[in-house]
């Protein structure tokens, strides 16, 4: 906590949150009052959060798999139930593989990747977004990666083509009408590519699938989220593309991964 952050202010914030609606109020003035240099700052953090600006946007970063990821304003915000696509694409990356974190946002897959692995790994990330790339760049500087800008597949080198062991592809699986039911953090400051998945939110996903064949290695493993009620329809997609599917389920993140295998 920052040494102007007396119990009073702390309460003070609390309030203002609390008053905002912010459910975990108490987590989120602990974070502020420790990301900020002087009262000063401290007050346009806490305004611009009450105002509704997500945290991780306000602060710069998030949490997420033990890493300190940054966040630009406008980047997808990594959510915790990632965590585990990220660890079930760790656990299919063996030494040497060409990992792709497709759809990549703030890269904060391939970082969890890059960080768990115990051996050298091919790296690479994608988004159709410039901001986000920017923001990956800075997250993957230290993993070795290249990070690309373009729609999908188009972004990577063609010499990936048949190569690639782990390609992660959290792509947006929101259905186009259900976006208007999303928290107004999301709603409003999260680019809109990144949450709309289509009528029933499995267009970009029904992409992915159609092309991920040719991409992947024979063994490779196309790796996406999506929700319990979009999962049968999920796994369709994927068989018909000529993998082999199958879906995973983290109970204390409420996740659910499918995994995609190339014959």
């Amino acid at each position: 906590m920052s040494v102007f952050a007396s119990a009073a202010l702390r309460s003070s914030v609390i309030s203002r949150l609390r008053a905002a609606g912010c459910v975990f109020a108490e987590d989120e003035a602990r974070i502020l009052l420790a990301a900020a240099t002087t009262p000063a700052d401290l007050g346009v953090m806490v305004r611009a959060r009450a105002e509704g600006r997500p945290l991780e946007h306000v602060v710069g970063w998030a949490e997420f798999a033990g890493l300190r990821i940054a966040v630009d304003p406008g980047v997808f915000v990594p959510r915790r139930r990632s965590e585990f696509l990220a660890a079930t694409a760790t656990a299919l990356t063996g030494p040497g593989a060409v990992v792709v974190d497709l759809c990549c946002g703030s890269g904060a897959l391939a970082a969890a990747v890059a960080a768990a692995a115990t051996h050298p790994v091919e790296l690479y990330a994608a988004d159709v977004d410039p901001v986000a790339v920017r923001c990956a760049r800075r997250n993957l500087a230290g993993a070795g990666a290249l990070v690309v800008e373009g729609d999908l597949f188009a972004a990577l080198p063609v010499d990936l083509r048949g190569r690639i062991d782990v390609l992660l592809a959290n792509v947006p699986y929101v259905p186009s009408a259900d976006i208007a039911l999303l928290p107004p953090e999301a709603r409003l400051h999260e680019a809109r590519p990144a949450l709309d998945g289509g009528a029933d939110g499995l267009d970009v996903l029904r992409r992915v699938a159609a092309e991920a064949p040719g991409w992947l290695a024979p063994g490779g493993s196309l790796l996406f989220e999506t929700s319990e009620r979009q999962m049968p329809t999920a796994l369709a997609v994927a068989r018909a593309a000529g993998l082999d599917a199958a879906d995973g389920w983290c109970e204390d993140l409420d996740a659910t991964v499918v995994t995609a295998t190339r014959r």
